[in-house]
């Protein structure tokens, strides 16, 4: 391997982690969700729920659901479809820790 090729690599490593997977930016992802669901995951729209304080499985659950497709919903979809399955949980677990 040459220089520039392990140089990269090793650059990807300490930038990506070991396992292969960064740590989702968390902001951004909630930044994204805000204009519908609110800064402090209150929907301030009667047809969009609320997130804040709901169960962590159960949003969990819903955004993967989103991601695959199972759960029809055009702007869900769209937002999911490029989350991983880090990011789901990140979003879950940030949004079922928020008050109601």
């Amino acid at each position: 391997m040459n220089a520039r090729i392990f140089a990269a690599a090793a650059l990807t490593v300490a930038l990506v982690g070991p396992a292969g997977a960064a740590e989702p930016d968390l902001a951004r992802l909630v930044a994204e969700c805000e204009p519908c669901h609110g800064v402090d995951g209150i929907a301030r729209d009667a047809e969009v729920p609320h997130l804040a304080g709901q169960n962590l499985l159960y949003l969990a659950n819903q955004l993967r659901a989103f991601h695959a497709g199972t759960r029809r919903h055009h702007e869900m979809r769209v937002m999911t479809r490029g989350l991983s399955e880090d990011e789901i949980e990140a979003l879950a677990e940030y949004y079922a820790g928020l008050p109601r």
